[in-house]
């Protein structure tokens, strides 16, 4: 597995910004199996709030399913930002996720352009970055997988709420990430409303794999998007699992988005096609003393 960690100044964010590439060209292969060289499916895998581009490295088992999957993995920073163009700020988080970074990378390394090729993939925070992305930029990926994700836009009932609520989540924050956060819910950040919009203009659709765990808070809010989208008609897969807002759901159902979006891996989960064998320790006998 190659590990490429890197810095590029990014016009989008009008500073440095750090993204993290994993690219499976060195994946041992069977014996008699024959690499083939092409440009790479493509995962933008986003990360969520208080996290960075380091945590899916770090924490999960990204790595092992870059190699089975046969798939490059891209991991960019994404600034407690959502992932959205933010209007007081000047921050550009959906175009640098949807325009700036694929053609960066696509430059960098040998990634398919391919639609049908590239996926856009997160957890929470990065849910929602997904879902909003995938539908912004549906001509751009044609897979989607959404774990735990967010769906309400606002996460206080009004302005006269506690000015620090839980981890910098406040009145405050919210109105630089989206402005006017009285008419929110009737923009393109209402994810039920943005889906609405996009299915009757007709844009392209990406391939819509939701998911949430039985015991994470926010799967009301996955169920009722859900359900939303039932209504209109638009096209979706939704499952639960057992589970919170953890690591080992996300590994689990990154895992089944993958398959959902790709099919099953042909490349076995052992990256080292060893014959397992039983094992018995040669342990010399210990004289008396």
């Amino acid at each position: 597995m190659a590990v490429f960690r890197i810095s590029y100044f990014s016009e989008c964010y009008q500073r440095l910004t750090r993204i993290n590439v994993l690219l499976p060209v060195d994946t041992p292969l069977p014996p008699g199996v024959a690499r083939e060289w092409k440009p790479l499916k493509t995962l933008y895998l986003l990360h969520g709030y208080l996290g960075n581009c380091d945590d899916w490295l770090y924490n999960s088992l990204i790595a092992e399913m870059s190699m089975q999957f046969d798939i490059a993995v891209v991991m960019p920073d994404g600034v407690n930002g959502f992932y959205v163009d933010q209007p007081s700020s000047g921050i550009r988080g959906s175009e640098m996720i949807g325009r700036e970074l694929i053609e960066i990378t696509r430059k960098m390394f040998p990634l398919s352009s391919k639609r049908e090729d590239t996926l856009i993939g997160g957890l929470s925070m990065g849910g929602y970055g997904t879902l909003y992305n995938s539908l912004r930029y549906g001509d751009v990926f044609g897979h989607a997988i959404a774990l735990s994700t967010p769906v309400k836009v606002l996460r206080y009932e009004s302005e006269h709420e506690p000015k620090n609520l839980d981890r910098g989540l406040s009145p405050e924050y919210f109105k630089a990430l989206h402005g006017d956060v009285t008419k929110v819910n009737e923009t393109d950040r209402n994810i039920a409303l943005f889906a609405k919009e996009t299915l009757d203009a007709g844009h392209p659709i990406s391939n819509l794999y939701i998911a949430c765990g039985y015991n994470d808070s926010l799967v009301p809010e996955n169920r009722e998007l859900h359900e939303q989208l039932n209504v209109m008609g638009f096209p979706h897969f939704y499952e639960e699992g057992e589970g919170t807002h953890d690591w080992p759901f996300w590994n689990a159902f990154l895992r089944r988005g993958l398959v959902h979006a790709l099919g099953e891996p042909k490349i076995p989960p052992h990256p080292f096609w060893v014959k397992k064998t039983e094992y018995v320790p040669n342990m010399p006998e210990r004289s008396a003393c």
